[in-house]
């Protein structure tokens, strides 16, 4: 039998119990327990670099290839990949790494075994697509996609060619266990039937008008662009050279879906996992009376639960808030919190529900190659939590409350909301 102490010093020390999980073994080709992984990094801006710093940290990851549209960023990475190497050997000296403009090209890299996909949002779906074609195990960033129709063509396209896939989710693998130990406490019933969950992240997106600027040398403003709409260069979207900041185009509907959707696919995530929704989502979307103030949107689901973005009441915030019939449970990367109604009325079962094990994100990505075994958070995860974000944005462009079917991925009796869920890509970039 658990106690409340006993569970948290568990949960603290990360001592997570495996969960009963049905491991579908991957028909990829596996990477033997004594081979490093050679993994390439496609995108090398701020997110990226922090990415490729976490691979060369392990010895049983090599580096073979960088990637970016950015001449300076490409040269940076390659240098410090090769300086890391040449640091480890008796030589002195290394230069095994591809650096390619052109992501294709690194997908067709000797020995490539998987790859990191750091790109902006709305270049996410055809490098990932194209990647699980090419037989590579792929680790992309949250949110997953750019619209909910490239999500349903990632998941399909990974699941022909049984790869191994890890969205960038990380906080249910790290940040002290504290979201691990919410969706315990939850699925254990600490604060009995869930009601309410309310979600602390920024706004909607709104369409880029930032004005035109001159496209600096060694930028490839066009690949940049990719399937987004042609629009003219500025530095708030594509930075000049190496930059250490989060680039602008996250807060703009043609390449991202602003901060509801940044972090949304964070703390949307641990609300998607709390309720057991990992494929599926709510039914109905209700944005508030005045949609322009970006916050209040309702997603309501099918058993009555209901889930609001960004508004709060009191003093009781947190990046996720979960109000149930015995208590409020918050929980933020440095948080983790429960307020009993009348007194601690938690009663521990014998068999306690357990989340899937996983204390680092990339080790289980890596790990997951070697095993053959579903990652915490495969691709089918990652595009039902993009698809709440997705949904959030669509309630407030059009204002209007939204019936929603997470079976069929489509609005009910709604063709004007049904066009919102993809994009045409422009000419040069269509997949077939």
């Amino acid at each position: 039998m658990w106690t409340r102490r006993g569970f948290l010093a568990q949960a603290g020390r990360g001592a997570l119990a495996a969960a009963s999980v049905p491991w579908v073994w991957s028909r990829a080709s596996a990477v033997a327990a004594n081979e490093r992984i050679a993994v390439g990094v496609i995108g090398v801006g701020t997110m990226g670099r922090g990415h490729l710093g976490a691979m060369l940290g392990r010895s049983e990851v090599q580096v073979v290839a960088v990637c970016d549209v950015v001449q300076e960023r490409l040269d940076h990475a390659r240098q410090r990949v090769e300086s890391h190497y040449a640091s480890r050997s008796k030589s002195g000296v290394y230069k095994g790494v591809g650096a390619y403009r052109d992501f294709r090209e690194l997908l067709r890299h000797p020995g490539l075994d998987g790859v990191i996909i750091a790109t902006p949002d709305h270049w996410h779906a055809m490098p990932c697509i194209l990647a699980a074609r090419a037989k590579k195990h792929i680790y992309c960033e949250k949110p997953l996609t750019h619209n909910v129709a490239e999500g349903r063509q990632i998941v399909e396209e990974v699941r022909r060619a049984g790869v191994i896939f890890q969205t960038g989710s990380q906080q249910r693998s790290e940040f002290g266990n504290r979201f691990r130990a919410a969706v315990e406490m939850i699925w254990n019933g600490w604060i009995g039937k869930i009601r309410t969950i309310r979600i602390g992240v920024g706004g909607p997106a709104r369409p880029c008008n930032l004005p035109a600027q001159e496209t600096p040398p060694g930028t490839d403003w066009d690949f940049w662009l990719g399937p987004a709409p042609e629009r003219p260069y500025h530095s708030d979207l594509c930075p000049k050279g190496v930059h250490n900041h989060f680039p602008a185009w996250r807060n703009y509907q043609e390449y991202a879906g602003g901060g509801l959707a940044d972090m949304g696919a964070h703390h949307f995530d641990i609300a998607q996992w709390a309720l057991k929704m990992d494929e599926s989502g709510p039914v109905e979307v209700i944005p508030p009376e005045n949609p322009q103030r970006g916050a209040g949107l309702r997603f309501i689901y099918a058993d009555g639960t209901v889930m609001i973005h960004n508004e709060f009441e009191g003093n009781v915030r947190a990046d996720c808030v979960f109000e149930g019939t015995d208590g409020i449970l918050l929980v933020g990367r440095g948080q983790l919190e429960v307020r009993f109604y009348g007194g601690n009325k938690v009663r521990f079962p014998d068999q306690p529900q357990r989340v899937y094990p996983s204390q680092n994100h990339h080790t289980n990505w890596l790990e997951c190659i070697r095993s053959g075994k579903p990652c915490i958070c495969p691709a089918e995860v990652g595009h039902r939590t993009a698809t709440i974000c997705h949904l959030g944005n669509i309630g407030y462009r059009l204002g209007r409350k939204l019936r929603w079917d997470p079976a069929r991925e489509q609005f009910l009796d709604d063709a004007a909301a049904n066009k919102e869920l993809s994009r045409e890509p422009r000419a040069k970039w269509k997949l077939v």
